[in-house]
């Protein structure tokens, strides 16, 4: 059976990586999170001071060092799941911080990052066999894909998610400061010049913001089959 291209992308913290994942592992296919490779992408600027006291990011610098930024994954055996490396160093942790967050959108935006993180993500697709989640992949990583979903939900649902996560891992966020983050960078995904989020005209819509993840993995399932078999 040929093994296929899925690409999952939406709105932040509306769930992608979760489904990506729990589908990857369902159909023993690759998962690839392309937002932790923006994500390492701006430690990396935070790390050599490429973020200026105003939130942009000095560019010219950064797009001298992008060759120096290499991402790669490597299953956890404890979780089951990929961990996000930064030139060879475990940074699954640090990429999940409000810091973080807060920042990757500018990142993302610049042009030349998207180049070259597109270029390192087809590298890990070329063969098939993956769900990848993200903003563009079934628009400019794989617009070829034969499986892409569009996932969305409701902002507050969305800002309550990403709240409950980050007090989960012993940080204590303020709902509102998470919920204008999340705005914040829906606005800068939908209108950068360079690939910005929207939806595959291809694309099946997912709107889980009151779907159980069972009730999400059966309908995923279900779309993948009708593919496949």
């Amino acid at each position: 059976m040929k093994k296929i291209t899925i690409a999952i992308d939406g709105h932040s913290s509306c769930g992608k990586s979760t489904m990506a994942k729990d589908l990857a592992r369902e159909i023993g296919y690759i998962y690839i999170d392309s937002g932790a490779m923006y994500r390492c992408c701006t430690l990396f600027c935070m790390r050599h001071n490429l973020v200026n006291p105003d939130g942009t990011i000095r560019a010219d610098e950064l797009e001298r060092l992008m060759p120096e930024i290499h991402v790669s994954f490597q299953l956890n055996p404890e979780k089951g799941t990929p961990d996000a490396y930064l030139n060879g160093e475990n940074v699954e942790r640090e990429i999940r911080t409000m810091e973080v967050s807060s920042h990757v959108s500018p990142v993302a935006a610049l042009p030349f990052v998207r180049t070259a993180m597109t270029a390192q993500q087809q590298a890990m697709g070329r063969d098939g066999g993956i769900v990848m989640d993200g903003r563009d992949i079934g628009t400019a990583v794989f617009p070829d894909a034969e499986l892409k979903i569009f996932v969305t939900a409701s902002d507050e649902i969305r800002a309550q998610r990403r709240y409950d996560e980050l007090a989960a891992k012993g940080e204590h966020p303020d709902f509102n400061a998470v919920l204008a983050n999340l705005r914040e960078r829906d606005r800068i995904d939908s209108t950068r010049a360079v690939a910005p989020l929207r939806q595959a005209p291809d694309a099946l819509i997912l709107d889980n913001s009151h779907l159980t993840i069972p009730e999400q993995k059966l309908w995923l399932l279900e779309q993948f089959h009708k593919l496949t078999q």
